[in-house]
């Protein structure tokens, strides 16, 4: 039997260590399942998961140089993240909370030519504006300083 990535085998634990388990798979060949690869959950002792001796459903997730990397967690229903409300932001509070997200808004509808027009035509006018107001003033400040 070849082994490939993806495949799915039964095993039986021979030992287990402080970074994962060995597991004897068919054909006497051995395959590693690393603490990682146990549970979906953090695994602090691999112990309270696996015991020597215990038949597992692995799934081979690696060939490398001769060596079999397992995985049991990958076989596993991914557990659904439980969404809890999130606080709202609170400032500057001493806490580092982030706001509480809203849902995306969609993009505005482009603007017609029209719309594009009128936009320039107003920043124009304010702009000119704005030129000859400064005009007027250094003129007036001219004509007063002259009438001393």
């Amino acid at each position: 039997m070849e082994l490939t990535v993806g495949a799915i085998l039964e095993g039986k634990i021979k030992s287990i260590t402080n970074f994962g388990a060995f597991v004897a798979l068919p054909e006497n060949k051995t395959g590693l399942i690393h603490i990682s690869e146990v549970a979906n959950s953090y695994v602090s002792d691999i112990r309270q998961h696996l015991t020597e001796g215990q038949d597992v459903k692995v799934m081979v997730i690696g060939l490398e140089n001769g060596k079999i990397n397992l995985s049991i967690k990958r076989l596993e229903a991914r557990p659904q993240r439980e969404t809890a409300p999130r606080p709202a932001f609170q400032g500057n509070a001493g806490n580092h909370a982030r706001p509480a997200r809203t849902a995306p808004t969609p993009p505005p509808a482009p603007k017609t030519a029209d719309q594009l027009f009128e936009e320039r035509l107003k920043a124009f006018m304010s702009e000119s504006d704005s030129k000859i107001s400064g005009i007027k003033q250094y003129s007036d400040h001219r004509t007063r300083s002259r009438r001393r």
